[in-house]
């Protein structure tokens, strides 16, 4: 019997789940074991669970699991040096030079565990199976034109918190627009995607006009002037090897319309990011980093934006991810296969 071990999430603001109650309930009637861990954060009360059939851990139980459960969670882990034995199922954002992911990875190898990666849970064609893209795009260009009205009154944006539903957020979005006058123009790079097409409806859904671009509009590979015509700028493309300077370091002191830069894909620590004005990322308590005055420049560049809309968040990655975990055992699709020799791949020989 497969046992599947769903663990609280320890990152502040973060109330995201990668199983509903309905999904754990489907998996226990195929057969799985699955043990949910109390949590003082997470959006879907624990009531749910237990009325599906999961049996119920404390919080941070996990490191007390039987050897052979596999422990699921989203964010990372307190980053305490213990090595790790099990199986994890999350985002390790380990395979790119991170130091911290480097850390991570000497952990599972201390202890003989493994990684799961759900951002490297793919099919065989590279797209992955399960994302919180749309929502991240969503919530990230919300931010970057909350941030953009702050800055007609003289200010930035300040502390953030979650919001009951999309809809809510795109009228406090609205709101703050009407309150700043005009509104901004905004390029979407890798509107194709995922997470492009959540920012593009964002911004559509506000009144701001967008400029949508993929790989054809970038395939020359630079420089890109346009970027800064515009007064919002969302990077949707993840950092990696071969991805061009969208904002090269000197656009802070080029002449330019760009205010806002919301690096949704926000991976600053990359050798391959392709915004170059910042090296670190922000949070929900200063979500936007201010990198030059006169005129100003803005960065917003939070990794769990999803967390902004939790409730969305969750039911629509766990829907995309519950049939990949119902062939965890068996992986006849080769998607966990793959996701352990990614793993193998990058393990600190």
């Amino acid at each position: 019997m497969l046992h599947l071990w769903v663990r609280a999430e320890q990152r502040p603001n973060e109330e995201r789940v990668g199983l509903t109650p309905e999904g754990a309930g489907t998996l226990i009637a195929a057969g799985f074991r699955v043990t949910v861990e109390n949590s003082r954060q997470r959006m879907i009360e624990l009531d749910g669970y237990t009325a599906a059939g999961c049996e119920i851990a404390p919080e941070g139980g996990w490191t007390e699991a039987p050897a052979d459960a596999v422990i699921f969670g989203l964010k990372e882990l307190p980053e305490d040096g213990t090595p790790l034995r099990h199986t994890h199922i999350m985002f390790g954002h380990a395979y790119k030079g991170q130091p911290a992911g480097q850390r991570l990875l000497a952990r599972f190898k201390a202890g003989g565990g493994t990684l799961l990666d759900l951002e490297y849970l793919t099919h065989a064609d590279g797209r992955r199976v399960a994302a919180f893209g749309y929502w991240a795009g969503f919530a990230g260009a919300a931010l970057s034109a909350l941030d953009w009205a702050a800055q007609a009154g003289g200010g930035q944006l300040g502390p953030v918190s979650t919001y009951a539903s999309a809809e809510a957020l795109t009228d406090d979005v609205r709101r703050a627009l009407d309150a700043g006058g005009d509104r901004p123009a905004a390029l979407v790079i890798g509107a194709l995607g995922r997470v492009g097409a959540g920012a593009s409806d964002l911004c559509s859904a506000v009144g701001i006009d967008v400029t949508k671009w993929d790989m054809a509009e970038t395939a020359h590979g630079g420089p890109f002037p346009e970027v800064l015509e515009h007064g919002i700028f969302l990077n949707c493309i993840l950092a990696r090897p071969g991805t061009p300077v969208f904002v090269p370091a000197d656009a802070k002191t080029s002449a330019r319309a760009l205010r806002v830069i919301g690096d949704i894909a926000c991976d600053p620590d990359s050798e391959f990011s392709p915004i170059k004005v910042y090296d670190r990322a922000t949070d929900w308590q200063a979500p936007v980093l201010r990198v030059q005055d006169n005129p100003v420049l803005d960065v917003m560049a939070i990794d769990n934006l999803p967390s902004l809309l939790p409730r969305e968040s969750s039911e629509d990655f766990a829907g995309q991810l519950l049939p990949h975990l119902l062939a965890l055992g068996t992986d006849p699709d080769g998607v966990w296969a793959r996701a352990r020799a990614e793993f193998a791949a990058h393990l600190p020989g």
